[in-house]
């Protein structure tokens, strides 16, 4: 399939941190993206991450007397007989959440025909999302995958906890293996029991969820962030190129001035989208779909305006 290479480049882009960065390279870009995070949560986030994804349920807060006008089905019996007047109890929505994120390191990430990756696009995307859970004081755990899972960071609470796991997706090094998330999703429904927040985040380029999809989607709210490049959808007229694909290693000649072979590669881009669609809806997953040329933090806004819309 011609363009399961085109996906890939040759060679890196001057986007992608090479794996052999120093410790500072790496520390400098994580406080970039921290940098980049915070002043998007703070000026298009604000309040609609905790309207959108709500606590478990309702806990019980306190006991209070009883005024004219209460339900009288919140009355705690208990407390009303011992103190000899009427008491009722009082409720708050439980708030904390889990937050998962399951993370795609494949090599497929690093294509980016433009100044920023879809691994790069993919990690900003996800800091943002770190730092407005941990804003609303919820866990964020992370795994991380590509033919299986490569490490696992259970939730945990705070912001070192975030910069930690950020550092560690930066420092991560793409693996050359062919995408499984199936296997992914199977580890998060074995470790993770209590209902979270899951964020697949992912090219979805040549991965079949599998039965797995819809099985996380029954336990907890599954969302999936999926990214592309525009060079994913159209093939440019520049003659013969190379192509290698960094997963297998595979290279293939290409001739980009031939007109069939440019609309074949589109009808076969459309016919993965819409293949990826039906997959997702099939399952009942909402999809959050970002680009390397665009701005990303309007579209979590418009996204997360779309969920709270239909939670009402």
């Amino acid at each position: 399939m011609l363009s399961r290479f085109f996906n890939r480049q040759p060679e890196p882009t001057p986007a992608i941190a090479s794996s052999d960065q120093t410790v500072n390279e790496i520390l400098r870009k994580v406080q970039r993206i921290r940098l980049v995070a915070n002043r998007s949560v703070n000026d298009l986030m604000a309040g609609q991450y905790k309207s959108v994804f709500r606590g478990r349920g309702m806990e019980f807060d306190e006991v209070r007397e009883y005024q004219p006008g209460d339900d009288v089905r919140t009355i705690d019996w208990n407390v009303t007989a011992r103190e000899g007047k009427p008491y009722i109890k009082r409720f708050c929505e439980e708030r904390e959440l889990t937050v998962m994120f399951v993370f795609d390191i494949s090599a497929s990430g690093v294509f980016g025909s433009g100044k920023q990756s879809k691994l790069d696009l993919l990690v900003e995307v996800c800091a943002m999302l770190m730092f407005s859970a941990i804003r609303n004081n919820d866990k964020v755990g992370l795994v991380t995958f590509a033919d299986e899972v490569q490490q696992f960071y259970p939730p945990r609470k705070g912001k070192s906890n975030v910069l930690r796991l950020i550092r560690e997706l930066v420092a991560a090094k793409p693996v050359a293996a062919p995408t499984r998330l199936d296997s992914a999703l199977e580890f998060v429904n074995r470790v993770q029991k209590r209902r979270s927040v899951v964020f697949i985040i992912s090219d979805f380029l040549d991965t079949d969820p599998g039965r797995n999809l819809a099985v996380t989607k029954r336990r907890h709210d599954v969302i999936a962030v999926t990214a592309s490049d525009p060079r994913e959808h159209e093939l440019p007229n520049v003659g013969f190129i190379t192509l290698r694909d960094p997963e297998t290693g595979a290279l293939r000649e290409v001739d980009t001035a031939s007109k069939r072979v440019r609309e074949a590669y589109r009808k076969k881009s459309i016919e993965r989208e819409e293949n990826l669609t039906t997959q997702l809806n099939r399952a009942g997953v909402d999809r959050l779909p970002v680009l390397t040329d665009e701005a990303y933090a309007q579209t979590l806004q418009k996204f997360f305006r779309m969920r709270e819309r239909r939670s009402r």
